[in-house]
């Protein structure tokens, strides 16, 4: 044995001297792994969301059951993006028809509040954080239309997990601590009390209770929709609102109905791509990947010099059109099949030099500021193990939107309403009873068997966000964790050569777009700024669910597990 025993400890030692390959065998070029499961799979921006519609799967409830469950949950974690003080909308795809369906739940102005009223008030411009701000908020309508019309199972299950959290608290996780309270809405009424209980701040790791959201939520698991909008909900919401000088009245509120749409679409490379029709920027979006498409981005290489130099051009003339011609289709016709025809977008894209940036565009002819940059979002899809899909956002706009809090309530009261304009005789002017010009938007995309929800957060980064991401999938090849992670740009503003890119975008490719005239601020590695996002996969050939997740936030992609005895 003592020979056996010197022979095994030396070729141990020699297996230990013997070098390592410089180079693994196989590389990695994503931070994450996909999440790959036949059963179902929820992808939030917040982990205890995923978790809390993954119970919902393995409770017997469906796509749309989970999405609720998740969306009440980041409205209670991430309150400083979301919650049922916003607008919502989603697209759901029912795998056994294969038809879409959107839902375009964004809350429309008390019926009072017109640009003469304002005017009467000496007021020029509405004001980001004030009472004039809010529309009637549409997320819980939104719920309760999805769950009549597709879910199964009743408010007082989907909202369970929630109620629990709000009531016994919840860990402070690492995002959330770094963008937990805003300082400007300090002085808001209700808003320290609601998030900054006895003036302390909560950090990485502390509990955070909210009962008041929780009864809130409770009286929606009793009384559904109702509850906030025609109960004492409503009564508590419209005094508070008219005692800050609002117009609301409990009409505005027991009036207000979401609306279903039809997607509106487009092809890019074989692929179908969906959206929402205005009074989202969806068609922004479409109008891009159109204009891309006269281009071969495949051929240039993920994030190089002249793909980004393509998508940045084309993002600021799908966006001109958009700005000039979106509103509320129920007041003013948008030429939404003329913004998205094939030869709109190969005229355009003659406009685009490849050699130099095009710092002032102008929207196309077919026979508006923006006053207000709210960037605050979440988004999440889900897939349940029939192959069935919810691609939903929802959104406070800016921030915690307002920072107004009811008395009791335990969430804030969005801005949408910043963004409509003042000026007479626009698509986006401000009108009683009227939907805003909206930035989020979720997204659908579908080739053979292969479908996908997703959608990528941040006010006017989002259709610019969706073509690359699409360009990721369909250009460059990339699953869908990896069109997530990689790197990106963002444009906020709709004039000028201004860009911002993440700096992972290689500083030589940086600095050759700025030769071509390209104003480029570096961002950190992985940014907020370029929004975060999630998206979720089916592949009906194989049977299997896929999903990835942004590390831009405190996101996770959960699958479902089965029933196991």
């Amino acid at each position: 044995m003592r020979p056996l025993a010197l022979a095994l400890a030396f070729s141990i030692l020699s297996a230990q001297e013997t070098p390592l390959p410089a180079t693994p065998v196989s590389a990695r070029d994503q931070a994450r792994s996909m999440i790959v499961s036949k059963y179902g799979i929820v992808a939030a921006p917040q982990y205890l969301a995923s978790q809390a519609g993954a119970k919902i799967l393995e409770a017997g409830g469906n796509a749309v059951d989970a999405a609720i469950a998740a969306n009440a949950m980041t409205g209670l974690t991430q309150p400083y993006v979301n919650g049922i003080g916003g607008d919502l909308f989603a697209i759901y795809y029912e795998a056994k028809s294969g038809k879409l369906y959107g839902l375009n739940s964004s809350g429309w102005t008390p019926k009072a509040l017109t640009t003469e009223y304002l005017k009467s008030k000496g007021i020029d411009k509405i004001d980001p954080i004030g009472v004039h701000a809010i529309t009637v908020p549409g997320a819980v309508a939104g719920w309760d239309a999805l769950r009549k019309r597709f879910g199964t199972m009743p408010f007082s299950r989907l909202l369970a997990p929630a109620i629990y959290y709000a009531e016994n608290g919840f860990s402070m996780p690492e995002w959330g601590a770094k963008s937990w309270i805003s300082d400007k809405l300090l002085k808001q009424p209700g808003y320290t009390a609601t998030y900054q209980p006895g003036g302390v701040t909560p950090e990485l790791g502390d509990t955070f209770k909210n009962p008041s959201l929780g009864e809130s939520f409770r009286q929606i698991a009793a009384k559904g929709r109702d509850a906030y909008y025609k109960g004492s909900m409503t009564e508590n919401m419209v005094k508070f609102l008219q005692a800050q000088g609002g117009t609301h009245t409990k009409e505005d509120f027991a009036e207000y109905e979401p609306e279903w749409v039809d997607p509106i679409s487009t092809t890019y490379r074989g692929w179908k791509i969906y959206e929402l029709p205005p009074n989202g920027q969806g068609v922004a979006a479409l109008s891009m990947l159109n204009i891309m498409e006269s281009f071969p981005i495949g051929d240039y290489g993920p994030n190089s010099t002249a793909a980004l130099h393509v998508m940045i051009e084309a993002k600021k003339l799908a966006y001109a059109d958009m700005a000039h011609y979106v509103g509320d289709p129920r007041f003013t016709a948008v030429p939404v099949a003329a913004m998205l025809s094939k030869e709109l977008a190969a005229k355009r894209a003659q406009q685009i030099q490849m050699d130099k940036a095009s710092c002032k565009v102008l929207p196309s002819e077919i026979s508006q500021s923006l006053n207000a940059k709210g960037r605050e979002t979440i988004y999440l899809s889900v897939v349940d193990k029939d192959g069935n899909i919810v691609s939903l956002i929802q959104s406070n706009y800016a921030g915690y939107g307002t920072g107004m809090v009811a008395p009791g309530a335990g969430f804030s009261f969005h801005n949408r309403g910043a963004g409509f304009e003042l000026s007479p005789d626009k698509p986006n002017t401000l009108m009683g009873r009227k939907r805003p010009l909206h930035t989020i938007i979720p997204a659908f995309m579908q080739k053979d068997d292969i479908t996908i929800g997703f959608g990528i957060m941040g006010g006017w980064n989002q259709s610019q966000a969706h073509a690359q991401f699409v360009a990721n999938i369909v250009d460059f090849k990339m699953n869908v964790q990896m069109a997530l992670e990689s790197a990106r740009f963002t444009k906020l503003t709709f004039e000028g050569c201004d860009v911002q890119m993440e700096t992972r975008i290689p500083e030589s490719v940086r600095l050759d777009l700025q030769k071509r005239g390209h104003l480029i601020t570096p961002l950190p590695g992985f940014s907020s700024t370029v929004g975060n996002g999630e998206a979720v996969l089916h592949d009906k050939k194989r049977g299997v669910n896929f999903a990835g997740a942004d590390p831009r936030t405190d996101s996770a992609a959960v699958a479902q597990l089965p029933a196991i005895p």
